[in-house]
């Protein structure tokens, strides 16, 4: 009996919370518009929040019969990051053992901070609705689905009216509404999130970030933050660099606010002029490479070619010309080696140039 306690004793300082700690991430989808397939994926770079990115992603489950999904294991960073759950009904193709190239337009996701120690569950909201209410052990959690219901409102309120004068005036007012706001939920990760969007290249407001980060301080505060919050992250490193490059282009052009813009903006022009008449020339020289190739084909092949490109699967092209379905596969394979590629995609894409 004295030993037992020895070894209770011994097991009780030798725990931790940290050794024990265990996420559990769980959840419903709609199974009549979804794919029952879940995936858990961690944005390490924040301007890469929407979209599916293969290297992203940790985890895979398949929600039950009624929609109910949960991801649990102890293998995250016990700090704060940021992670996304989606859906999605871009099927994974059985030859290419994968459909992820960033780009699905048929998905569905929530982006949320957690760690190692967090329960998070995501049921449907009032009405019905997934993805849209998030209820955590760790109150930074839902920092992102508040900062949507902002942006939600900034987009509505530069909606209303389309004049420059209009512009201007949300552009003051929204960029100083969303960084308040975001230094009010004490979480850096969030605030990235809000520099993520309001200093995307790809939005009208991208010149007032730059006039923004010559003459406000916030942008210097918020490295602070991260430095004294996540000083060895790489969000934090990403950020850094961001800001200094920007910095050192307004510092080659201190007499204009926006000639380095314009600069850049004509040699975008001067770029997707050059593309374009280059890309006539590769189109037609690589037409005349594919009509050579494609005759290198057999009538069977030529056959199984045309069925491919009418998206045909391996089974249903064994039907339409009556082959085993190994021989199918044959066929294929001569097809890839004879047009040089590795996939339907690709031969899609260079037949279709």
């Amino acid at each position: 009996m004295k030993n037992a306690f020895y070894i209770f004793l011994l097991f009780s300082l030798c725990y931790t919370p940290d050794i024990a700690a265990q996420y559990k991430f769980s959840g419903v989808i709609d199974q009549s518009t979804w794919s029952d397939n879940v995936y858990l994926s961690i944005i390490e770079d924040y301007r890469q929040t929407s979209g599916v990115y293969t290297e992203q992603i940790i985890a895979k489950t398949k929600a039950d019969s009624l929609g109910v999904f949960s991801f649990t294991g102890n293998q995250l960073s016990n700090e704060n990051s940021i992670y996304k759950i989606h859906v999605d009904n871009c099927y994974e193709n059985t030859e290419t053992d994968n459909h992820f190239n960033g780009h699905c337009n048929n998905s569905k996701q929530i982006l949320f901070i957690a760690n190692n120690r967090d329960t998070i569950q995501l049921p449907f909201s009032f009405d019905n609705e997934m993805f849209c209410e998030i209820v955590s052990t760790n109150p930074k959690t839902e920092s992102l689905l508040k900062i949507d219901s902002v942006v939600d409102e900034m987009k509505y309120a530069y909606s209303r009216y389309s004049s420059e004068a209009n512009r201007k005036l949300n552009n003051k007012k929204w960029f100083s509404t969303l960084q308040d706001f975001g230094a009010q939920l004490n979480e850096p990760l969030a605030e990235l999130y809000i520099y993520s969007f309001l200093s995307s290249r790809t939005h009208d407001f991208h010149p007032y970030y730059i006039e923004d980060l010559r003459e406000n301080n916030y942008y210097q505060e918020l490295l602070l933050r991260l430095e004294n919050s996540y000083p060895n992250s790489q969000y934090t490193h990403q950020y850094a660099t961001e800001v200094k490059a920007d910095k050192y282009m307004l510092a080659e052009n201190p007499d204009s606010k926006f000639s380095w813009s314009y600069i850049i903006y004509g040699l975008l022009t001067l770029s997707l002029i050059t593309n374009v008449l280059l890309f006539r020339k590769i189109k037609h020289s690589n037409q005349l490479n594919t009509d050579r190739l494609a005759a290198q084909l057999t009538t069977q092949e030529h056959r199984v070619l045309e069925l491919i490109l009418d998206n045909k699967t391996n089974k249903e092209i064994a039907s339409e010309i009556y082959v085993s379905l190994s021989t199918v596969k044959t066929h294929i394979n001569n097809i890839y080696k004879k047009l040089n590629v590795r996939s339907r995609d690709e031969v899609k894409a260079i037949i279709n140039k």
